[in-house]
């Protein structure tokens, strides 16, 4: 599902895994929840999870959202 290069990056003191998902890899759905309207399928936008949560690895990705690139960038 997820394609192009995953980066951490640092917001408000928190590390996050970030990682582009390509128009044509984008096939459902999400809510964004930087603005919470519909990622609808075949946009580009961001995978994001935390990358040192308490709960360890596998919680963070099961717990990854699907941002709007602005959204992400202005979060």
């Amino acid at each position: 599902m997820l394609n192009g290069w995953k980066r951490t990056e640092v917001k408000r003191g928190v590390a996050w895994w970030v990682q582009p998902v390509s128009s044509s890899q984008s096939v459902k759905e999400y809510v964004c929840p930087g603005c919470g309207r519909t990622v609808d399928a075949g946009v580009a936008h961001i995978v994001a999870w935390r990358a040192d949560g308490p709960l360890g690895d596998a919680a963070d990705l099961a717990s990854r959202r699907h941002w709007h690139t602005h959204c992400w960038r202005i979060g």
